[in-house]
């Protein structure tokens, strides 16, 4: 064993670890210099936090760069308990395998839950500056975060692009870690929308009411209230997704563009909202390669 090896081997230990528009044309990245593909070992279990979904799972690949990129993977599921980390596992060690770490957090999760929620996928996102960073062995490279979600995970990983613009009262306000870029995948992007004009029922289910009963906890959920963020987001969707409508993805990076954010869009003809995490679709390797190609060119 390596001495950098036996040091992650220790950290894990010692914090107690247990051992898932018309069509924009996709391409494939070229490989980068910054990027040395490379098969990534296990997951680390890290936790960041008291509670038992507190925890996350670190793939670092195994080749012999001292600085990495870093993605912070985050999961949907409806903000419900249903769906847990596990589910974005296989995508999390695809992006590993070409060289670039990996974070897939857990975070609370459940009706009502949504404060804790948010400050769960900040805190997780925070831990990368000491938890995380200590078991990576010093390789992660915080000028180079990238963060990815897919459905409430992709509201979410938008929220975490944007929570610098919060007031300092909201959760996740004044972060230390800034994401440089975010690939979202059939996210929810504004919320009172989704609640209203989509018939969402897990939006109200986790804010706890609808729009006109509790504003301010749209306002502070919502990324499309957060611009401009100055952060560049790829948002991808299909135009068969039966359960997050195109339109919220559509709608956002109108908004951004008009903001002067730098976001773009993919519309992906015949892709529903579950292929993003079917491995081997087009979804899936239009999200690696997205993915990919922001932390090939963060810096």
């Amino acid at each position: 064993m390596t001495a950098r090896k036996l040091l992650i081997a220790l950290v894990v230990l010692a914090s107690g670890c247990a051992s898932p528009a018309a069509p924009t044309p996709t391409h494939t990245p070229a490989p980068s210099p910054a990027l040395v593909p490379a098969e990534s070992g296990p997951a680390m279990r890290l936790l960041y936090g008291p509670d038992a979904d507190n925890v996350g799972d670190l793939y670092l690949p195994d080749n012999d760069a001292d600085s990495l990129p870093v993605v912070v993977m985050v999961h949907g599921g409806g903000w419900q308990k249903a769906l847990g980390s596990s589910y974005f596992a296989p995508i999390s060690q695809a992006v590993a395998d070409q060289g670039i770490a990996v974070w897939n957090i857990e975070y609370r999760r459940g009706t009502g839950n949504w404060a804790d929620t948010l400050a769960d996928v900040d805190n997780a996102t925070e831990a990368l500056a000491t938890t995380v960073q200590e078991a990576a062995g010093g390789r992660l490279d915080l000028d180079r975060v990238h963060v990815a979600g897919h459905s409430a995970g992709g509201q979410l990983a938008a929220w975490l692009a944007g929570r610098h613009t919060l007031p300092a009262s909201a959760p996740g306000a004044q972060p230390r870690v800034m994401p440089k870029s975010a690939t979202i995948m059939a996210g929810v992007y504004d919320m009172a929308r989704a609640a209203t004009i989509g018939g969402d029922r897990f939006v109200p289910a986790f804010l706890g009411g609808m729009p006109d009963q509790v504003p301010d906890r749209y306002r502070v959920a919502s990324p499309i209230d957060h611009l401009p963020i100055d952060v560049r987001v790829s948002a991808l969707h299909g135009d068969s997704d039966k359960t997050v409508s195109v339109n919220q993805s559509t709608a956002y990076v109108d908004a951004a563009r008009a903001a002067g954010d730098p976001a773009e869009l993919t519309v992906l003809p015949g892709v529903g909202h579950d292929d993003f995490v079917r491995s081997g679709s087009v979804a899936w390797t239009t999200a690696v390669d997205t993915i990919t190609e922001h932390a090939a060119t963060l810096g």
